[in-house]
């Protein structure tokens, strides 16, 4: 699901996410660093194409957005809600977490860990979501303004370790 390679030798990172392949790559300097599978917004809910930089950075968030229900027994009975549905009686709304977040935008998209259900496909409401042990790897070496490029490419660059 990832590679991670970082010496920390000195270089500015920078992130290249491909919406064709799923895959982040993340450079220092030009030098690959690591990579991984992403999910990123299914059909209807894009993630939008761009240059982007960071603008926040919280180890533990949650969604004002999307979340799911469970009912008293602990069962979840939706597991795609959003804060404006009607609860049942017994029923509690939580709000999905977004841990590792790295706000992208201003209206909510943004990379956190994240479920990859089908590597290579897209699966979320628009964020860019990483693999759990990819996330800590990651968050430690951006910072505010660290540069994202979300592109399509035709081709996946080859990935070579240097």
């Amino acid at each position: 699901m990832y590679e991670w390679h970082d010496d920390g030798s000195p270089g500015a990172v920078n992130v290249h996410i491909n919406l064709t392949t799923q895959k982040a790559l993340v450079r220092r300097g030009n030098r690959l660093i690591g990579w991984c599978y992403v999910a990123t917004g299914k059909e209807g809910k894009g993630t939008p194409a761009g240059n982007y930089r960071i603008q926040e950075k919280l180890v533990e968030k949650y969604s004002n957005k999307y979340g799911w229900i469970e009912d008293e027994f602990g069962n979840v009975t939706n597991g795609d809600a959003t804060p404006a549905v009607k609860l049942k009686p017994g029923e509690t709304y939580f709000p999905a977490p977004m841990v590792y977040w790295q706000r992208l935008t201003s209206y909510g998209i943004g990379m956190h860990i994240g479920v990859i259900p089908e590597p290579g496909k897209p699966a979320s409401h628009g964020c860019i979501r990483m693999p759990k042990d990819f996330c800590p790897l990651f968050f430690e070496v951006t910072q505010v303004g660290t540069p994202v490029k979300i592109v399509y490419w035709a081709n996946d660059p080859m990935i070579v370790w240097q």
